[in-house]
């Protein structure tokens, strides 16, 4: 069975929405912004990309990577995996032919049955609206997070509010960088 891993910058109160410059949202870009850069707190996401065998991304996060990635040269392993894009919307005819292999799959379900084949890890990237439907869905494996010590107030967040049981979670891994981000990997415990 295939490990399910979301990677997320995420503030302390939980929005992970618009970290990179994306247009639309207040604090657009606040990874880099406002926190002295500290190289070795973004060694997550470089171990991520040699560790990941394949990219699970909803449509949304698709429509922004998809014209921008292929063309990235900082992300020659993420370029060349799999992706696999969970839309109810999405045609084949929308996929670009520039980014490597890209299969849609159209249900939790259908994910849930690629976890059952062989392979290694699959990274979610982006994707809040997937990433609280797949840990709603009790997929998700592991949480590999950079928790930013700044507080956004609002947007789209990797947890969902909806009623449900608790879930235990392991640390597996924890850091704290000179300029206040947290590293914290957990594994859900099952």
């Amino acid at each position: 069975m295939r490990t399910l891993i979301t990677t997320a910058f995420v503030s302390l109160d939980g929005v992970i929405e618009a970290p990179g410059g994306e247009p639309g949202h207040r604090s657009s870009g606040w990874t880099f912004k406002d926190l002295d850069f500290v190289e070795a707190a973004y060694e997550l996401k470089g171990r991520e990309q040699d560790e990941a065998t394949a990219m699970l991304i909803g449509r949304v996060s698709y429509e922004s990577f998809a014209p921008v990635w292929p063309q990235l040269a900082d992300f020659p392993k993420y370029n060349a995996m799999p992706k696999y894009v969970v839309s109810s919307t999405l045609q084949e005819a929308d996929l670009v032919d520039n980014w490597g292999d890209i299969t849609i799959l159209r249900t939790l379900d259908d994910v849930a049955a690629l976890k059952e084949t062989e392979g290694g890890p699959i990274s979610i990237h982006g994707s809040a609206t997937l990433n609280r439907s797949l840990a709603d869905a009790g997929l998700i494996d592991r949480y590999s997070l950079l928790v930013f010590p700044l507080l956004l107030g609002a947007g789209k967040r990797l947890f969902s509010d909806s009623d449900k049981d608790k879930q235990l979670l392991k640390v597996v891994e924890s850091e704290t960088y000179a300029n206040g981000i947290q590293k914290l990997v957990y594994d859900v415990q099952r």
